[in-house]
């Protein structure tokens, strides 16, 4: 249990104050920090520790702002996961820590033309199988293709472009995928060959842990015209794809641990926890693990580009029907682990910063040039997913998320660890609980379906009511699971 101060500044934002010493009462953090949640989620939040790890980040060299958390906040490595911070350009750091493990691991929601009322029990089911088919999942999963090394390294500096080009999707899914699906600053030579191993295999793979295709029907609309816009509508049948860079990007982010933790010492850092590993942005470590960070990246982009194609031709076969005639047009693509170079307001004067978002995603408001045209009446589209038992929400970005570095959160939220889950339930008893609601589950084993169980998680609706109440983004749509796939 957590017991530092937490100052309500209203019904959304608590202030660790910048006085605040930490447990053992060394430290010095150089901003206040800020969670964002209701009232009635701070015993959970404070029972979790994670509290402790925002305050932490606010020690980072050349961190602006605030050291901020999401509703969604939980225990991770260095920083919390719904952890956002953001250090100046040409002297703060960069820590892998900040980014995670499974780099830019984010959500992709894929619209269809089809209507609940179209389908039945027996149609989901079909569907579902035929996407587990179709998309390799589970642990160490490798997908249809194997890709050389010269043509990973091509994935690893395109992005998402090397699968379109390969005829895997269209040319104007791109223009719908945050960064248009590749960091510009990708370098393959960044990457260990021991990442490109574990790559090769698995461009196009679901992978393991809590990532999900879901079959989803659009229960309720909250913002009519945002939905119109983004081409939602009631009872629309709509898919959401969530998985990451894989292995490939687990291995970028282990090697550079390692590499950072040495620059601590050689850059004399002083640091609350190990974990918390950075080197300076201009630094030769920093500089590299950027461009390392960059494609793996770029590697998850390509590998939800693959499970994209392969999606819409588990639905070609099913309703025998051109994926374009069905309308399978991508609503969006965000990241959720990241450190990005962006511009943001901060205490009155534009900056350019590096915004670390570790189990946070990008939440910009109108007007930005860096999202797409159709969409900057009302900003950026915002994928929040839930639990496989309850529900997901589509959002739009909002001009007061600047508070937060444009920044919002990323999900449920875990509150229970998976070997917690194994030890409470069956993965039989989860898999009757779904289908009790209406919902088929594909799991890739048993073992999953414990560890991903619904009551592992906070209330997705929670979360996401305290970042539309704070305004950091606004809700549009709730959609419901039909048919999962876990990995």
């Amino acid at each position: 249990m957590w017991n530092g101060p937490l100052n309500k500044i209203d019904d959304y934002r608590y202030e660790i104050p910048k006085s605040y010493k930490g447990i053992d009462g060394k430290l010095n953090m150089r901003v206040p920090g800020m969670i964002y949640a209701l009232p009635e989620m701070l015993p959970l939040i404070r029972k979790d520790n994670a509290p402790e790890q925002t305050a932490n980040v606010a020690t980072l060299p050349g961190i602006v702002g605030r050291s901020l958390a999401m509703p969604d906040i939980h225990w991770g490595y260095g920083f919390p996961i719904g952890g956002v911070a953001a250090t100046e350009y040409e002297e703060g750091v960069i820590s892998p820590g900040g980014v995670g493990f499974d780099i830019n691991c984010g959500v992709r929601l894929v619209r269809t033309n089809i209507k609940f009322e179209q389908i039945n029990k027996s149609i989901i089911k079909e569907l579902t199988d035929e996407l587990f088919k179709n998309i390799p999942s589970g642990v160490g999963s490798e997908a249809k293709i194997k890709l050389n090394k010269p043509q990973l390294d091509e994935v690893l500096q395109m992005g998402a472009r090397w699968a379109v080009e390969h005829g895997y999707g269209w040319e104007e899914d791109l223009e719908y995928l945050e960064e248009n699906g590749c960091m510009e600053e990708a370098d393959a030579s960044a990457v260990s060959e021991k990442a490109k191993e574990r790559g090769m295999s698995q461009v196009g793979s679901l992978g393991a842990g809590n990532h999900f295709l879901e079959i989803q029907k659009v229960e309720e609309i909250f913002d009519e015209n945002a939905a119109k816009i983004y081409g939602i509508e009631k009872n629309q049948i709509v898919v959401m794809i969530h998985t990451g860079s894989r292995g490939c990007g687990h291995q970028i982010c282990t090697d550079y641990l390692r590499v950072l933790e040495q620059a601590v010492k050689k850059y004399k850092i002083e640091l609350p926890d190990r974990q918390l590993a950075c080197a300076p942005l201009k630094s030769k470590e920093g500089e590299q693990y950027f461009k390392g960070m960059a494609c793996a990246a770029n590697f998850a982009w390509a590998n939800r580009q693959m499970i994209v194609h392969w999606v819409r031709q588990s639905f070609e076969k099913i309703f025998k029907e051109d994926a374009e005639n069905m309308g399978m047009k991508i609503v969006y693509d965000v990241c959720h682990n990241i450190a990005k170079i962006e511009e943001h307001e901060i205490d009155g004067k534009r900056m350019k910063v590096c915004v670390h978002r570790k189990g946070a995603t990008r939440s910009f408001g109108p007007d930005s040039s860096e999202i797409p045209g159709k969409y900057r009446s009302i900003g950026q589209p915002v994928l929040i997913p839930g639990d496989m038992g309850s529900e997901s929400y589509l959002l739009k970005g909002t001009k007061k998320a600047e508070e937060a570095f444009g920044s919002t959160c990323h999900g449920a939220g875990r509150v229970m660890s998976r070997e917690e889950a194994k030890r409470r339930w069956r993965g039989s008893e989860i898999a009757r609980m779904l289908e009790g609601k209406g919902i088929y589950a594909h799991p890739a084993s048993m073992v999953v379906m414990a560890e991903e169980s619904p009551d592992a998680y906070k209330d997705v609706s929670m979360v996401v009511n305290a970042t539309h109440g704070a305004g950091l983004s606004l809700k549009v749509a709730r959609m419901v699971p039909l048919g999962v796939v876990k990995g």
